[in-house]
């Protein structure tokens, strides 16, 4: 599978998280399912024409269900623990919002019939856990997905996606790993945000 493809069913498939009084993870992704698809029926012709709009919709879907520290530290590795404490919130901060326009170019191509959430066969006691689904792509093709999933105080909140047994988190960890050792953390962060639309200081 493609980077590109891996990055599209990732963006498509982290959306799905909506719910904070979900009980179980499973609640999470089948209530999800159902509400994200009432809201794009709802609002598709506005979404469609207003970047502003969807990117308002994917933030408030994904911030409250998506660890954004967590998931950010794990990306990292390594370098988070010799990362200022300035320079950890910018990277949390400009990695969310790289997120948050990647989610957003799948965002309208969600369609709740191809996602199959499995029974569950978790332990949901425990601090992590994973919920498996199977999204069939535009030619039929049926990929196995896994949403790892992380207890909080305030509910469960997704941290990665595997799919097809590659984790998002990993790939983007190793992609920026290597261009942290080519160039800085600051290089990378000042990538990110320019790539937001944010201004970069010159060095």
């Amino acid at each position: 599978m493609t980077s590109k493809l891996l990055c599209r069913i990732a963006a498509l498939c982290l959306l799905l998280p909506l719910l904070a009084n979900a009980q179980s993870p499973n609640d999470i992704i089948e209530e999800a399912v159902d509400i994200l698809d009432q809201r794009l029926t709802e609002r598709r012709d506005e979404l469609s024409s207003s970047d502003e709009a969807l990117y308002a919709l994917v933030d408030e879907i994904l911030l409250p269900r998506f660890d954004q520290k967590y998931a950010a530290q794990l990306v990292l590795g390594k370098h988070w623990r010799s990362a200022s404490p300035e320079q950890r919130d910018e990277f949390i901060d400009e990695f969310y919002a790289s997120l948050l326009r990647r989610y957003a170019d799948g965002l309208l191509k969600f369609d709740q019939r191809r996602v199959e959430v499995q029974p569950y066969r978790g332990d949901d006691t425990k601090k992590h856990t994973k919920v498996k689904t199977v999204v069939t792509l535009d030619d039929g093709t049926k990929v196995p997905v896994d949403y790892a999933l992380v207890s909080r105080e305030s509910g469960w909140m997704i941290i990665d996606v595997i799919i097809e047994g590659i984790s998002y988190l990993q790939t983007t960890k190793k992609e920026l790993n290597s261009e942290i050792r080519n160039s800085s953390l600051d290089a990378v962060i000042a990538r990110l945000k320019s790539e937001n639309g944010g201004e970069v200081e010159d060095g």
